[in-house]
């Protein structure tokens, strides 16, 4: 888990010196996609900042007031960067669509460098956050990868549409200078469209969306291993973050006792636990079966 930290101040230091590079360049030189950019990656210190305070949330155990765990600290904070990306998407396209009514800017060979460079850095933290983030199933994790993900197709939108105005300058083309601008609405919807799909994972589990047929299908055959399990009655299971909580009710002989249904119940949670470690609660109902 420290490693999960370590990333996410990773994440949060390089979105910060990358806000401030883009920024100032696309200050210096008026490039639109590279402003826009800056206010983009600006979002995602904020964002980064919320993943680590959520991702120390989620580690907290179980308490009084929150018997289930801390998990959804996470996924209310990827909710989070959802909005952030949202909301920076809008503002690229505006500031996008802004430029096509004022004179077109001169290209600058500079912003095109400081695009290449932000596009190598965010791909390599891509690949560094998501590994981890699967690793650790670390929801916080995971949507900062996706949100480095987001920069990328970003950072590549930008060094086209700044390389189309090199082109527009170079050889007198008025439509190719308005490049930068293009890239900039074309980024905001690849931005959009990530927000829409990590907002949407968010609200399916905060509204208590069942673990995937497959992940259900697994469970069943486990508790089909144990030959005094004569029907499964009912079985769903909840993500709470990077954990899950299973619930099962299943009809057992009627003629066992207590103890003996308690100790099922105990051996089908440890064998659960054991073949899928993403499960940290298993909670089981017993039903009496009456072999008639």
């Amino acid at each position: 888990m420290k490693s999960g930290i370590f990333a996410l101040w990773v994440s949060f230091i390089s979105n910060l010196i990358l806000t401030l590079l883009k920024l100032i360049i696309g200050l210096l030189f008026q490039s639109q996609v590279l402003i826009a950019d800056g206010f983009h990656n600006a979002g995602d210190v904020i964002a980064t900042l919320a993943a680590l305070i959520s991702s120390k949330v989620a580690k907290k155990p179980a308490d009084d007031e929150h018997p289930y765990g801390h998990g959804k600290a996470e996924v209310i904070a990827s909710g989070i960067v959802a909005i952030i990306l949202a909301f920076a998407a809008v503002f690229m396209a505006y500031q996008s669509i802004a430029a096509f009514f004022l004179p077109p800017v001169e290209a600058s060979l500079i912003a095109l460098i400081t695009a290449l460079i932000s596009l190598v850095w965010k791909q390599a933290l891509y690949f560094y956050c998501i590994r981890l983030g699967k690793t650790q199933h670390s929801k916080s994790l995971i949507s900062t990868a996706i949100d480095h993900l987001a920069d990328v197709y970003a950072t590549i939108a930008a060094i086209i549409g700044i390389g189309i105005a090199l082109l527009g300058d170079e050889y007198n083309l008025a439509f190719a200078k308005y490049g930068d601008p293009i890239a900039g609405i074309i980024v905001s919807l690849f931005v959009m469209k990530l927000a829409y799909e990590m907002g949407k994972e968010s609200v399916d589990i905060l509204m208590e969306r069942n673990i995937s047929f497959n992940d259900l299908n697994e469970l069943r055959k486990i508790v089909n291993e144990f030959p005094e399990v004569k029907r499964i009655d009912k079985i769903r299971g909840r993500e709470h973050g990077h954990y899950i909580i299973v619930d099962i009710r299943i009809s057992i002989p009627n003629e066992l006792s207590i103890q003996e249904g308690h100790d099922l119940g105990r051996k089908i949670k440890t064998r659960i636990m054991s073949k899928n470690p993403r499960v940290e609660e298993v909670l089981i109902h017993l039903n009496p079966w009456h072999n008639e």
